[in-house]
């Protein structure tokens, strides 16, 4: 684990982390957990990127993929990073579950949505709905009609947000 932090600064590991999780998966979410507040955007990105049960090119995570409750205590903890390349993953990775656990992934996007009606940081706000937005596009893609109504209320809040 203490080369997967080294590397993913100068690359990435989302890949190598894997067996980790897999063969390890308590003491690997324990390390994660701490890692999401790490300095370092690589480092926080991995937690998301790494935990991705559908992430291409790499074995899928059965056990992510099956429970995705997993790995989303980490996305909350990421979802409002200041980092777009952080950001982007949470999204991915909501698409992710959103392939298997729709109902899940909708709940969870609501919810997020739910929580920037608050008008504290406008640019926290725009960051969350672009993570819902980004991580529906796929099943509102497939015409699901609650995925596509999420989208519109993401989409039209921000439109709110600037008048």
């Amino acid at each position: 684990m203490a080369a997967n932090y080294e590397v993913t600064k100068r690359f990435t590991a989302e890949f190598s982390i894997r067996p980790f999780l897999v063969r390890h998966r308590s003491k690997c979410l324990r390390v994660l957990r701490r890692w999401a507040r790490d300095d370092d955007p690589h480092v926080r990105r991995l937690v998301s990127e790494g935990t991705r049960p559908r992430l291409p090119w790499a074995c899928r995570l059965a056990d992510f993929q099956a429970d995705p409750h997993l790995a989303l205590p980490l996305l909350e903890m990421l979802k409002d990073d200041g980092e777009p390349y952080v950001r982007r993953s949470v999204a991915n990775h909501l698409g992710d579950i959103a392939k298997d656990h729709p109902g899940l992934a909708l709940d969870v996007c609501e919810r997020w949505l739910r929580e920037v009606k608050r008008p504290d940081d406008t640019t926290a706000a725009a960051n969350r709905r672009w993570i819902v937005r980004h991580a529906l596009r796929h099943p509102a893609k497939k015409g699901h009609a609650r995925a596509i109504a999420i989208r519109r209320l993401a989409a039209a809040s921000g439109r709110l947000d600037r008048s």
